[in-house]
């Protein structure tokens, strides 16, 4: 049970990582709130957000990498949308991660998590 709870701890930890950008975290909103078959471009997601579209493109790859962005080709374009399950998979994560205080009367979430590592 330690080893499994080492790897959710790993695992949410990489998805703050992800998260922690903020031009990542708005492009994952902006994508989030698309329903199918309204996914964006790179061009449409630059203007959206006011960055460049190589800033975009390195962003979009991070998030493709994690699994909660996906694209599709529509003619000369790729249009990008969020991967539901993946994104619901995420909440789930950072709601666990958010529990950590959660312990014994006067033990802390740090002093939980550490003691659970040993």
């Amino acid at each position: 049970m330690l080893k499994k709870k080492k790897a959710t701890i790993e695992e949410q930890a990489a998805l703050f990582s992800i998260l922690a950008d903020p031009t990542r975290l708005k492009l994952l909103g902006l994508l989030a709130e698309q329903r199918e078959p309204n996914a964006l471009c790179v061009n449409a997601l630059a203007f959206r957000l006011e960055v460049t579209q190589p800033a975009v493109s390195q962003h979009l790859k991070v998030l493709k990498d994690a699994g909660l962005v996906q694209g599709e080709k529509r003619g000369y374009r790729v249009h990008y949308f969020v991967k539901r399950e993946a994104l619901n998979k995420a909440q789930g994560l950072i709601s666990q991660a958010l529990q950590l205080s959660e312990g014994k009367p006067g033990e802390n979430g740090t002093e939980k998590l550490k003691s659970e590592l040993k």
